[in-house]
């Protein structure tokens, strides 16, 4: 179960959706708790997407008595994606200026931090699709309780990883820290659309031969 999860608790980590606006933080008034309040955010958000379609595949697998949806639903999710990431191949280059929302992070406060880090990962369709496939294939599994919040918790860990990094090394090292930082936040800026197109890509194929292989 776990191991079905990992790969698309990955993706997310690996895309920079959220971890630019995460080092932004960290050059806001008040770097540790702006970034800490949104990497809760983050964090709470990937939980509830994941643990919101679990809970769904899991009532529908009662019902239905057989996962037979399970195999449609990773193939439906998987063609999604790789159109996702061909979209965001061949728009790459049409990326201009970040958008007002990034820019506006300058003078964010922990409040508004926690609900930028939360609607991240609930409103933007990209990381939405990954969770809800993971949710669905813990969901699918007709696993214990405690079985579907270890997975949960695994994945929303192994996702948020990447945001929780940059929040952490500040807190330990401080101001040192940010330079580094700040070259990683402009590489990924760069090459930000690639990453994605790379990721949904890859995760698109992976969902789609699993969930042709179930059927």
């Amino acid at each position: 179960m776990i191991l079905d999860v990992l790969p698309l608790a990955l993706a997310i980590a690996a895309s920079p959706f959220a971890v630019v606006p995460a080092v932004l933080m960290l050059f806001t008034p008040r770097p540790r708790p702006t970034s800490a309040a949104f990497l809760a955010g983050w964090t709470l958000g990937l939980a509830a997407v994941s643990g919101g379609f679990a809970l769904v595949a899991d009532l529908l697998d009662d019902r239905a008595g057989t996962p037979a949806w399970a195999a449609w639903a990773r193939i439906v999710l998987g063609l999604v994606l790789v159109v996702v990431g061909a979209r965001q191949f061949l728009g790459r280059h049409g990326a201009a200026e970040a958008p007002a929302w990034t820019r506006s992070i300058a003078t964010a406060q922990p409040g508004s931090a926690a609900r930028l880090g939360l609607l991240l990962a609930v409103a933007n369709p990209k990381i939405l699709l990954m969770a809800a496939a993971a949710g669905l294939a813990v969901g699918a599994d007709e696993p214990s309780t405690a079985q579907l919040v270890g997975a949960v918790a695994v994945f929303t860990a192994v996702a948020a990883s990447t945001v929780a990094v940059p929040v952490l090394l500040y807190a330990v090292l401080g101001e040192p820290i940010l330079r580094p930082l700040g070259a990683v936040r402009r590489w990924l800026e760069a090459h930000s659309a690639i990453i994605m197109a790379i990721v949904l890509a890859v995760i698109g194929l992976q969902l789609l031969s699993t969930g042709l292989a179930a059927r």
